[in-house]
Parts: structure tokens; sequence; C-alpha cells
């Protein structure tokens, strides 16, 4: 019974490493620019990449749902499905319209990511989230970095055509559909399919106030006495039940501030990581053209992830009172980015434009690594799956305007340059906000520490009014 985790784990390892395993991922521009589809720079840009934006915010919510009323595994046998279309559809299909349908299909598959995050909680004891959270997320980055090396090694000491980096990685997802069906099938789910849990199962589930420092505990109306999801009857509850359920674990989550302040800039710098991450390689391949020159993508691609997952691990293992420098931090990595980003709007050079993109891609994977900490460490693990999907569709929401009004034809349509400039005054205006909040919090805490002193010195002389009283020390969360 203690090792009835492993089965499925392994599973949704191989699942996650092959669809993961993308060689023609870092050449997709210029593959969808080169002779094979002989799209333009402005039909990839304006017309093709913002439609996987709008169909994953659309589908986002909707999936969320369906994938706990399902049990993950018809999800995740739908996402396998999705990228194979995808995948084929990339090999097979000409044309703008069918790139925008393939886009769609792609919005699918990205979409139901959720039922992959999610699916390992409603099969293995609480005792073991951590443990199978770490190897599912070790596997999908490992795979990913080397998907992107083994593409490089193919195009540039091969000569491999990027048509047949397609093949490759359709051929992945292949092998990885398979995957899915032999998964068991879970019993419950986090809102409609409920069992109820034997008392050591509760106590497991309900991961609340576990930080070390209890600046960060949450408020009282967050007390594990107080967890919603996990003190359901074990009934089936209805759409109506569910959502009622969502919308007071909503209230109540973000009533937090320091939540609240963590998921505020999750959602912000995940719109910008989004438009950074989709359009970097048009700003590439205009700098340096793939039918003239030979380019590096996938190293960088290869070289960041791996960068990236170093700096998650490492601050994994470095204590930092986050409740004291939370909002400086986020304010100098998220001037980090910025300049990284002006960097490649800036400098017309190639190897520059790699450089920088490595270090907005480690800095932004560092960050987000410390919000999950935070965010996580404070809420049981279904409250999570509600603010991590809530916080991703703010971000999606906040990206598909950005999209409409920056990149898409209805909108200005700006050059892939001004749009870099776009994006780097949009994380100078992030890092700002937190400039603004770490101040207020430093004279807070200095109004509250005069307040203290001026108290404690009343108290210690007989002579003074009997009628002031103590005014409390203010709490260190942020904002």
């Amino acid at each position: 019974m203690s090792e009835t985790w492993i089965y499925p784990t392994v599973l949704l390892c191989i699942y996650g490493f092959f669809t993961n395993i993308r060689p023609s991922e870092p050449f997709l521009t210029p593959f969808l620019m080169g002779p094979d589809k002989n799209l333009t720079e402005t039909e990839v840009m304006n017309k093709i990449y913002p439609i996987w934006t709008y169909s994953y915010l659309v589908l986002l919510f909707p999936v969320f749902l369906a994938t706990d009323y399902l049990r993950y595994k018809p999800v995740l046998i739908l996402q396998a499905a999705s990228y194979i279309i995808t995948y084929a559809m990339l090999v097979k299909a000409q044309g703008v319209l069918a790139m925008q349908f393939l886009e769609f299909f792609f919005g699918i598959a990205t979409a139901t990511e959720i039922a992959y995050f999610s699916y390992i909680y409603s099969v293995v004891e609480p005792a073991r989230y951590q443990k199978v959270t770490g190897f599912c997320r070790s596997v999908t980055l490992l795979a990913s970095a080397v998907g992107s090396l083994i593409g490089q090694i193919l195009v540039s000491v091969a000569q491999v055509p990027l048509l047949y980096l397609n093949i490759i990685s359709l051929s992945s997802f292949c092998v990885a559909s398979l995957a899915p069906w032999f998964l068991p099938m879970p019993s419950k789910s986090l809102f409609f399919h409920q069992e109820e849990s034997a008392p050591e199962d509760k106590a497991g589930k309900e991961l609340v106030n576990k930080s070390e420092d209890h600046e960060w505990k949450m408020p009282n109306n967050l007390n594990k006495d107080d967890t919603v999801f996990t003190e359901n009857t074990g009934s089936t509850g209805g759409l109506v039940e569910v959502l009622k359920t969502l919308g007071a674990d909503f209230v109540k989550c973000y009533s937090c501030r320091t939540l609240l302040a963590w998921s505020v800039w999750w959602a912000l710098s995940t719109c910008g990581y989004f438009q950074v991450i989709n359009y970097s390689q048009v700003l590439w391949e205009n700098i340096m053209p793939s039918n003239k020159f030979e380019i590096y993508n996938g190293y960088v691609e290869t070289i960041s992830t791996l960068l990236g997952a170093l700096a998650a691990f490492g601050v994994g293992l470095v204590k930092v009172p986050w409740a004291v420098w939370g909002e400086l931090a986020l304010f100098i990595f998220s001037m980090v980015i910025a300049v990284a980003v002006y960097v490649m709007h800036i400098v017309r050079n190639i190897w520059v434009c790699y450089a920088s993109y490595v270090v907005f891609r480690t800095t932004y994977m560092l960050l987000i690594t410390i919000a999950t900490y935070q965010i996580a460490a404070n809420l049981s693990m279904q409250r999570y799956a509600l603010v991590f999907g809530v916080n991703t569709f703010v971000a999606l929401l906040l990206q598909t305007l950005l999209t409409v009004i920056v990149v898409d034809s209805v909108g200005l349509s700006l050059d892939i340059i001004t749009q870099f400039l776009i994006y780097g005054s949009y994380f100078a205006a992030i890092a700002v906000i937190f400039l603004i909040a770490w101040l207020y919090k430093v004279a807070q805490r200095r109004c509250a520490a005069a307040a203290q002193s001026q108290t404690e010195s009343t108290d210690s002389n007989p002579g003074s009014s009997l009628g002031e009283t103590s005014i409390p020390k203010e709490s260190s969360s942020i904002i």
C-alpha cells in the first residue's frame, strides 16, 4: 500500500518527459517563415501567434472545471491528442488559416496542463505531495532542455532540415500518448468528486500554517479548521455548489495581503513573460535571418532552462526572510528583467540578445519559484489549485489585452523592435509598483516603531496620561 504512489508517478513522469521532448520548438518561427511554410513575419506575428493567447484564455476556466469533473485522466488523454493534432498540422498543413487552427489546438493542449500537475494529488497520499511534485517538475524541465539540445545538434552538426525536427517532436508525442491510458482512474477529485477522508488524511491535506516564519502565517480566517475543500461530506457536489465554494475560497485567500502581493507579481510578470517567450524568436529572426546565417536558438533554450532550473533549486536551499525583503527583491529582480528586455530591444546583436534572453528567463524562473513557494506554503493543496488557476487566468487576460493592443492587426500591429520596447517598459512599471510597496512598508514600520517606543515610554512614566492606549505593532506582511 505504501508503494502505490510509485506506479502513477512513474507513468506521469514518462508522459511529462516525452511531451516536453520538442527539438523543433526553438526553431518554430524560422520553420514557419522558411521554405516549408513560406509565411511572412507579419502573418506569423500578427495573425497566427495571437490565436494561442486568445484560445488559452477562453479555454482555461471551462477546462479547469472539466478537469476536476472528469477526474483528470480523460483530460490528459485529450491533451495528448491535442499535441498530436497540433504537430501533425505543423508537418502537413499549409496557409495562415490552417496555422490559426493549429494554434487553437495548441491552446487546448496548454490549457489542459492543469490536469498534469493536479492528477497526482488525487492518487497519492498528502505526505508525498512534495516528492512527487519535485519529480514531475524536474522531469519536464530536463526534457525541455534535452529536446532543445537535440534540435540544435541536429541542425548545426547533422544539417537536418527543420521539417524533420517537427516529425521527431510528433513521434515523441505519439509515444507520450500511450502513458495516460495506463494511469489509474482517481476515485475522487478536488471539487466535484470527494470522499470522506480518514482523520490522518485530513491532517495531511491541511497544509496550512507550515511556514517557519511566523510573519508568513495566513490570517485566522484561513486556519486549518476552515479548510473548505477538505471537509466535504463525500457526496458529489453540483456545479452551483462548486462555484459557490470556489467563490468563498477566492475571497478568503485573496483577503490575505501577503498572498495578494505575491499573486499580483505572479500575474503581472507571467503576462510579460509569455509575451517575450512567444515573440523572442521573431526578434532573433529579424536580427539574424535563419536563411542567411546559422542560428543557435536550441543552445540558448537549453542553457536558459538549465540555469533556470538551477536557480529554482538553489533558492530552496537559501533561507531568506521574504516577509522583510520580499518587495525589495521583487523590485530589484523585476528591474533586472526590464533591463534584459530593454537590451534585447536596443542592441542589434544576436549574441547580446541571446545573453539577455538567458538572463531574462533565469531571473523569472527564480522569482516564480519563490512566489510559488510563498503562496503554497500557507495554503492547502486545494486552495493552491484555485490560486494558481486565478493567477494564470489574470495573466492570460492581461496578455490578451496586451496582444490586442500591441501585436494584433486589429490593434496597433507594432513591429517587433517596438514591441520589445513596450515589454521592457512593462516590466519597469512592475518594478516601480513594488518599489512603492517596499517604501510604504518601510514607512509603516517606522511609524509603528515610533508609536511602540512612545507607548513604552508612557508606560514607564507614572505621570503620563492614563488615557493613552498601546498601538499594536504592524504585521510585516506585504502591502
